[in-house]
């Protein structure tokens, strides 16, 4: 029997286009799912035929009761090194592997440059400055200048050094914190260590660069948001829910701080009624920082030859079978 395989959240068709299917569709049926699947039922009745399931990132939650509803599966790749959304202990018990893919190369920066995007969007009033003079204005707030001021760096992993390097170019000063990170790692990226709330409270930007887990859930909350300067800006590229949103909101609507630059949210698609979508002093994205035509050709290509493995009996880059 044919294996089926369910493609899913490509929400713009990219994926059959940064990379080459042609020898995975030579042995197996491949299937795109263009839309969001409601989970655990519409996406149960929806993939219930399908042996093996190749997501976009963290797009669409696999949870047991998801998995318990899958009769045929027997193997999902994750594109991307993190695999949270994966019940992978529930995949396990049912004997379905789960493998993940690396992020080398050209397209690992994606994430960084579109910090620094958000960055220079919400320091420098571009989105509102460009709205207003498509509508004949000209000039309408002052922005902040970059040199000389404190980018306060929440995770100094891969990505936060890279956001840190880039720094280093605006002539910026640089201080990181995160819950394992050491003096001497800092010191090695030739950036300053500081206390959580050193960094939150003296900061003039604050950019989130954490895996998530149970000990950053909500790790940004009404009490970091309030010390901030009002003159200070948040930016979070890495998780939503790193970030206790009701507080952000607040925050942001009292002006207690001036400003977020947002690529990721507590629940994804944002919901067309959400009030960051009317908050003037927010720019928001709709997680962008992996999305590029090269980081995405990247995944694709490394999901695909993962799946042809499985094709031959050779599991690889698995993270939930011993």
């Amino acid at each position: 029997m044919t294996m089926t395989i369910a493609v899913l959240d490509d929400y713009l068709g990219v994926s059959q286009s940064v990379a080459d299917w042609s020898s995975l569709k030579a042995r197996a049926k491949v299937i795109v799912f263009d839309r969001p699947l409601c989970v655990p039922y519409e996406a149960a009745e929806a993939l219930a035929e399908f042996d093996i399931i190749c997501t976009l990132r963290e797009r669409m939650p696999i949870p047991a009761v998801l998995i318990d509803r899958l009769p045929r599966l027997k193997y999902i790749v994750v594109t991307g090194k993190r695999y949270d959304t994966v019940d992978v202990e529930a995949a396990a018990k049912r004997g379905i592997a789960v493998s993940n893919t690396p992020v080398t190369g050209v397209g690992s920066g994606g994430v960084a440059e579109l910090t620094w995007g958000l960055i220079l969007a919400v320091t420098r009033n571009i989105a509102s400055e460009d709205r207003l003079m498509r509508s004949g204005g000209w000039q309408h707030q002052a922005g902040t200048t970059l040199r000389g001021k404190t980018l306060g760096i929440l995770g100094l992993g891969g990505i936060g050094r890279q956001v840190a390097d880039i720094g280093k170019a605006f002539g910026m000063r640089l201080q990181a914190w995160s819950q394992n990170l050491t003096i001497e790692a800092a010191r090695d990226a030739g950036v300053d260590w500081v206390s959580k709330d050193e960094l939150f409270s003296t900061s003039d930007i604050v950019s989130l660069h954490l895996a998530l887990s149970e000990r950053t859930r909500g790790i940004v909350a009404a009490r970091e948001l309030r010390s901030m300067k009002p003159s200070a800006f948040l930016v979070n590229t890495a998780r939503g829910v790193l970030i206790d949103e009701p507080a952000l909101l607040e925050a942001l609507d009292r002006n207690l701080i001036a400003g977020a630059g947002l690529d990721v949210f507590e629940h994804e698609p944002l919901p067309g009624n959400h009030p960051f979508r009317s908050l003037s002093n927010v720019v928001i994205t709709p997680h962008l920082g992996y999305f590029t035509r090269d980081m995405l050709g990247a995944y694709y290509k490394d999901a695909i030859e993962l799946m042809e493995a499985f094709l031959d009996g050779d599991l690889k880059r698995v993270v939930n079978l011993s």
